[in-house]
């Protein structure tokens, strides 16, 4: 099971992310957060309020209702290598 260990703000709208599977990377949310039509996603769209996260159930989670699965955030982290393209699939963010 696919685990946040550790998450850093690393400005814009971007997290400095350590997985349980010893991976780290930068992730991008700005693109999921401003495309993203749920209400919930509103209020992440001011920076301050995107800061407010916190590591909770192994994930990053904002406002105790809002939280991203470990598994799309390492999806946005490494969704173009080649070596993940399979495991991408069987979780269903590529086709």
């Amino acid at each position: 099971m696919l685990e946040i260990k550790k998450a850093n703000y690393a400005g814009d709208y971007c997290l400095d992310i350590v997985f349980n599977n010893g991976k780290s990377a930068n992730v991008d949310l700005k693109e999921s957060i401003f495309n993203d039509k749920r209400p919930v996603f509103k209020k992440l769209k001011n920076l301050d309020d995107f800061k407010s996260f916190k590591l909770d159930h192994h994930t990053v989670v904002w406002f105790e209702e809002l939280d991203l699965a470990p598994e799309y955030l390492f999806y946005l982290a490494f969704k173009d290598d080649e070596n993940l393209q399979k495991q991408f699939k069987e979780w269903g963010y590529i086709t």
